[in-house]
C-alpha cells in the first residue's frame, strides 16, 4: 500500500495508517489460503454468483448481497465458488485493525455474533453503501501519487467498518456496551484465539484472569451473544478437536494428551457430550463421506 510519510507526527491518524501488508483485495478467493497470514480478517462483498466456506467447522454459503466477515481467517477454510461469482474480497491485518481510533465499543459484540454466523444479508441501501465504501478503499490503493494514501485509506476502512456496525446493530437488535465491558469481552475473545483452550476449558480459569467471577463471566457472555462462556470455550475447542479427528494418523490419546485432557476417558467424554457420538464413532462417520 505504500510507505508511511516518516515525519508525520504520532498522532491517531498516523497510527491507523497501513503499510504495505496490512491491506489488501484478494483476487481468487476459490484459492485464498487462510494459512499464509493466519489471523488476518477476510471481508468478502458477493456481488453475483455464490461462494462456500466452512467456518468453526460449519458450512456456510454466500450469495448476491451476502457480506461474509471471517474475524479470524485461520478458523475458515474450503473457500469455492459457483455460478459466475463475482465480488469483493478484502484481507486485513489483524494488528492494523486493532490500531483503528474507531471511538465505539461494538466490535465484539459484533465478533462474537460473527462466530455463529458470518454471513450478514443486506437490503438494497446497505449493499450500495458498502459497494461504494469497498470501492473507495480499492480506488485509493490504487493512488500511488496521492502523498497521503494510507491515511486516506485508513479513514475510508473506519468508515465501512462503522458503517457495518450500524447494518449488524439494526439487523441484530445488539447493545451498545460501557469500555470497561468492552474491554472485558475483548480479552476473554483474545484469550480464545491465543489458545488458551488447549490447557482450560473451564470458566473459572478465564474468569480468574479477568479479575471478575465466573458467574459474572459467562452471564455478560450470555447477555451480549446470547450464549454463555462455556459455549465460546466449546467452539474453540471443538473446532480443533474435529481437525484433528479427521487426521488419519493421529490416536486419540495422542489429541487427548496434545489437548491437555486427563486421560484418552475424559476426552472421549468430552467430545460424546458435545457431538452426541464419540471419537471414534464420529470418525467412522468421516470415512463414510
Amino acid at each position: 500500500m505504500g510507505d508511511f510519510l516518516r515525519n508525520m507526527p504520532q498522532n491517531a491518524t498516523d497510527r491507523a495508517a497501513a503499510r504495505r501488508d496490512d491491506l489488501f483485495f484478494v483476487d481468487d478467493v476459490a484459492r485464498y489460503d487462510p494459512a499464509v497470514r493466519p489471523g488476518s480478517v477476510l471481508h468478502v462483498l458477493c456481488t453475483a454468483g455464490s461462494m462456500r466456506f466452512s467456518f468453526f467447522g460449519a458450512r456456510y454459503e454466500a450469495r448476491a448481497a451476502d457480506y461474509v466477515i471471517l474475524p479470524n481467517v485461520l478458523f475458515a477454510s474450503a473457500f469455492s465458488v459457483a455460478d459466475g461469482f463475482r465480488g469483493l474480497v478484502m484481507d486485513l491485518a489483524t494488528a492494523f485493525v486493532s490500531t483503528l481510533n474507531l471511538g465505539a465499543n461494538y466490535g465484539v459484540v459484533g465478533q462474537l455474533s460473527l462466530m455463529c454466523n458470518p454471513v450478514m444479508h443486506l437490503g438494497p441501501a446497505d449493499f450500495a453503501r458498502c459497494l461504494d465504501g469497498m470501492q473507495r478503499i480499492r480506488t485509493r490503493l490504487d493512488e500511488t501519487h496521492h502523498g497521503f494514501r494510507s491515511e486516506a485509506v485508513g479513514h475510508l476502512l473506519m468508515a465501512h467498518i462503522l458503517d457495518l456496525y450500524d447494518v449488524h446493530m439494526r439487523t441484530h437488535a445488539a447493545m451498545r456496551l460501557s469500555g470497561r465491558t468492552a474491554l472485558l469481552l475483548n480479552r476473554f475473545v483474545a484469550l480464545l484465539y491465543e489458545g488458551a483452550w488447549r490447557r482450560h476449558r473451564d470458566v473459572a480459569h478465564y474468569a480468574s484472569l479477568l479479575c471478575v467471577t465466573p458467574h459474572y463471566l459467562s452471564e455478560l457472555c450470555r447477555k451480549v451473544s446470547g450464549r454463555p462462556a462455556t459455549y465460546w470455550i466449546d467452539l474453540f475447542t471443538m473446532q480443533e478437536v474435529c481437525r484433528l479427528l479427521s487426521q488419519r494418523g493421529r490416536t486419540v490419546a495422542g489429541i487427548a494428551a496434545d489437548l491437555h485432557f486427563s486421560s484418552p476417558a475424559h476426552f472421549s467424554a468430552y467430545v460424546a457430550k458435545r457431538l452426541g457420538l464419540s471419537p471414534a464413532r464420529y470418525r467412522a462417520g468421516l470415512a463414510r463421506r
